[in-house]
C-alpha cells in the first residue's frame, strides 16, 4: 500500500502512524527547509486545492495542534 492511498481515510491514530512509516520511506533528497516552504505555500493557497479536486474545505481546523506537531518534530529525542 502506498501512502497517498491512505489520504482521505486517516480516521484514527493508528491509520496516521501508518501513513507517516509510508510517506517518511517514500521522501527523497528533500531537505527540511524546503519541504516545511512547500508545505506553507500550499497552506497558503489550500481553498483552491480543495475546489480543483472537488472536495469539501475541512472545517475547524486545529492549527494548534499542527502547529505543535511540527514543533514537536524538532525537539522529541
Amino acid at each position: 500500500m502506498e501512502y497517498i492511498e491512505l489520504l482521505g481515510n486517516i480516521k484514527d491514530k493508528k491509520d496516521f502512524l501508518k501513513f507517516m512509516e509510508l510517506f517518511g520511506k517514500s521522501i527523497k533528497n528533500i531537505s527540511i527547509q524546503d519541504y516545511l516552504e512547500s508545505v506553507s505555500s500550499w497552506v497558503e493557497s489550500m481553498e483552491g486545492y480543495y475546489k480543483n479536486t472537488n472536495q469539501e474545505m475541512p472545517e475547524n481546523i486545529n492549527w494548534d495542534f499542527i502547529a505543535t506537531l511540527f514543533y514537536v518534530g524538532s525537539i522529541y529525542e
